[in-house]
């Protein structure tokens, strides 16, 4: 018997000389004493009467979310923009949240069992999968066709991968050839207050090279009022633009985008690596590892402190431990935030902005 509850234990006997109806009371008079005291503890534990009958009901099941509709959710939580999801199991591009470009891609069979897959060939080669059910709840039969269905939508998407990333280098290409070298005097340029260092011009908009392994990829453009764009379908994930033509010392210098690459360039004379947004840290700071196994190596991260998260020194902070590299991150103490300021540019512009003010 346990005798903090009054639980009646099955080795529980009738005491020595008792028999018949007599013993068959007391076991009934037992059972009553140990339930009350059963009752007792259980009220003492969680507070107030307890009454099994008067137990609360049971709450309604939420109503089963359709299956396009889930998979819908897991796009946008990925960061793809869909209104809806066209259920015919083909490739469909769509936009990607914080860019104009349609990198983004997903395939979805709503038939069967609804399944899917979806990515950003922009951001990696990785291909996020998704299915209706949990997979360890499929038959051998049902296991055996999605395991068809997303294998053939995998191979669908590879190849359009490679096909619109092989077009899109042969247009990076033409670009360049028939692009001119940048005015120094456009609008961009003159607004962070840096020199082109070998980019091009095609009309108004700067063309900055994205190169992969050495190999040019794709390129992005750069209009006078700040807005930029990469070639559709191009391959971005581990492209970089290389900063370098007026090196002065051996340090290599990892940031995010041109204009932040181009003022440290001009303002530590260190080779720059601009590798264009912060998830393409990690893969540009191991090409560059790779090809410098002994260099010291700095990851110089934007501050996104007005951004939840602050993805800048969250992923600048990951590659740089990575490769073992050091870490910079700009301090805006005492400076004018008014104008939100993230990235190294910013900070050597403000302080130019301090200096002449002081003078």
């Amino acid at each position: 018997m346990n005798p903090s509850l009054g639980v009646i234990s099955q080795n529980d006997d009738a005491p020595v000389g008792t028999s018949g109806r007599g013993v068959e009371r007391q076991k009934n008079q037992t059972l009553v004493d140990r339930n009350s005291s059963i009752t007792g503890n259980i009220s003492r534990l969680f507070g107030g009467a307890f009454n099994p009958a008067t137990a609360p009901p049971r709450e309604p099941d939420a109503p089963e979310v359709p299956p396009d509709i889930a998979f819908l959710r897991a796009l946008e939580d990925y960061g793809l923009v869909a209104s809806q999801v066209k259920q015919d199991g083909k490739i469909h591009r769509t936009s990607v949240v914080g860019r104009k470009d349609r990198s983004g891609w997903y395939v979805y069979h709503g038939d069967g069992i609804p399944a899917g897959a979806y990515g950003d060939w922009a951001r990696s080669d990785e291909k996020q999968t998704w299915c209706s059910k949990k997979i360890n709840t499929l038959s051998p039969v049902e296991l055996e066709e999605h395991n068809r269905r997303l294998w053939e939508s995998m191979e669908r998407a590879e190849q359009a991968r490679r096909e619109a990333q092989g077009k899109a280098a042969g247009t990076a290409m033409a670009t360049w050839r028939h692009s001119a070298p940048a005015d120094p005097s456009h609008p961009y340029l003159a607004s962070k207050g840096i020199r082109p260092h070998g980019v091009r011009q095609q009309g108004i908009a700067l063309i900055v090279p994205a190169h992969i392994s050495g190999r040019l990829a794709s390129v992005q453009y750069i209009y006078p009022d700040g807005r930029k764009r990469f070639l559709r379908g191009g391959r971005t994930a581990g492209g970089y633009c290389c900063i370098g033509d007026q090196t002065t010392r051996p340090e290599l210098v990892i940031c995010e985008g041109y204009a932040t690459g181009a003022m440290l360039h001009e303002e530590t004379g260190a080779a720059v690596y601009a590798a264009f947004h912060a998830g393409n840290l990690l893969p540009v700071a191991r090409y560059v590892r790779g090809l410098c196994p002994t260099a010291e190596i700095i990851i110089a991260a934007d501050n996104d402190a007005w951004t939840a998260g602050n993805p800048g020194v969250t992923k600048a902070r990951k590659a740089a431990a990575d490769i073992g590299a050091k870490l910079l991150v700009p301090d805006f103490t005492g400076m004018d935030t008014s104008g939100r300021p993230t990235d190294w540019n910013d900070w050597f512009a403000l302080r130019r902005a301090a200096g002449r003010a002081s003078t």
